[in-house]
This record gives structure tokens, C-alpha cells and sequence, in this order.
């Protein structure tokens, strides 16, 4: 059925799964951050933090992976001659398409974990620094664990979302799973074939993904429910 480009696609497909989750994983860590930024109560941090997310969020996905990954190589090679390295730098596809997912994708969760943090009663962290808690262990201890409750929701939306945005990444020339159907479907001139393989791909690993969260929120909601009943 695929003429013999079953495994190009397989292998574009762990490139793909590998991309959106390394762009997860530094989407979380910028999100924090971002979230930080936003509740600290310093104005010209959380100013900061509001121009990120709100930037970020204002312009389409496909313009800023082109602006960020362009537009650094050309800054990477300006600025490369000015500390003594005079050789063209060429930005590794991948990384760029990890940085560039991740720093999108880390303004949207900015907002999330903000709303999480909000949501949850500021009694908590008083009741763990009256026992003694340091500020890291009321934040990881108290904190953390009722904020992923919360944010469940919006991370698995967020994750989708990025999980479908890791298609736009082929642009750059990343030999995803995306780019692999696009180059079987003008060799043998069969896109729908192709295309619909790639439909099935993105099919599953967002269905296990809505498995595997629902899951997740299952377990940190359990002790809520029991106390609740």
C-alpha cells in the first residue's frame, strides 16, 4: 500500500514524536517561568512575563517558526565574526524546531500555570510555611502537586495543539514524518495515500496522549474526590 516507503514514514514518525517532546519539556520549563514572571510581585517582571505571553500569542505559529529560525541564523552569522569565527553556521533543523516550538508553545502554558497557581487557595502555602517548610518545599511539596490538578486541562489542550504544530516544522527542512510523505507523494505521485498514513500517525499518538493525561488527571484528582466523599 505504501510502495515501500513504510519505514521512511516510521522513521519520520519518531522524529516527529521526538520533536514534540523535547518541545513539551522546554515549553514547561519557559511556561514556569512565564508563570513566575506574571504572579511575581515586582511590575516591571510581570510585565515581562504579559509582553511574552501576549506577543507570542498574537502572531501565527508558522510566521514566527520562519522569523526565529531565518532570523537567527542570520543573527548566529552577524554575530559569529565578532568573537573570531569566521565559517557560515548552518542551525540544526531540529534544534531550532525544539527551540522555536518550545518558546511558542511556553506562553501559552505561561497563561495555564498562572490560572493553576491562582486557582489554588493561598491558605496552603501559609498553612506550609507555619510548619516550617522552606519556600522550595511549600513550592514542590504544596504548590506544584495541586497546581497540576488544575492544569491538566489546559496542558492537554496546549499538547494537541503542538503535537499537530510539529507538521509546520518540515518547512525548515526537517526530515519529519511530514516531510517524508511529502517527498513518497511527489516521487509516486499519491499524496492522498501519504497524507492520509500521516492523518492515521497523528491520529494515534493523540489518543494515546488523551489516554495517558486522562490518566494523569485521574490520579492527582483521586485524593480531592475521597476527601469530597
Amino acid at each position: 500500500m505504501l510502495h515501500g516507503y513504510g519505514a521512511s514514514l516510521l522513521d519520520g514518525a519518531w522524529l516527529t514524536l521526538q520533536l514534540a517532546l523535547s518541545s513539551i519539556a522546554l515549553a514547561v520549563v519557559l511556561g514556569l517561568i512565564g508563570a513566575a514572571f506574571r504572579l511575581s510581585p515586582v511590575k516591571w517582571i510581570a510585565f515581562l512575563g504579559e509582553v511574552y505571553a501576549t506577543v507570542v500569542r498574537g502572531i501565527p505559529d508558522l510566521v514566527l517558526i520562519l522569523l526565529l529560525f531565518y532570523g537567527g541564523q542570520q543573527v548566529v552569522n552577524q554575530v559569529a565574526p565578532l568573537v573570531g569565527y569566521d565559517d557560515y553556521i548552518d542551525l540544526n533543523p531540529f534544534i531550532s524546531g525544539v527551540g522555536t516550538l518550545g518558546f511558542i508553545f511556553g506562553a501559552y502554558l505561561s497563561e495555564t500555570f498562572r490560572g493553576a497557581f491562582m486557582a489554588i487557595p493561598k491558605g496552603q502555602a501559609e498553612a506550609g510555611v507555619a510548619y516550617g517548610l522552606s519556600g522550595m518545599q511549600v513550592f514542590f511539596r504544596i504548590l506544584v502537586p495541586q497546581m497540576i490538578r488544575f492544569a491538566i486541562p489546559g496542558f492537554t489542550n496546549n499538547w494537541l495543539v503542538l503535537t499537530k504544530a510539529t507538521a509546520l516544522v518540515s518547512v525548515v527542512g526537517l526530515q519529519d514524518v511530514m516531510f517524508k510523505a511529502k517527498q513518497a507523494a511527489d516521487a509516486l505521485r499519491e499524496p492522498f495515500t501519504f497524507y492520509l498514513a500521516v492523518a492515521a500517525a497523528y491520529l494515534v499518538l493523540t489518543s494515546v496522549s488523551l489516554l495517558a493525561l486522562r490518566y494523569l488527571e485521574k490520579r492527582y484528582s483521586a485524593g480531592v474526590k475521597a476527601a469530597e466523599l
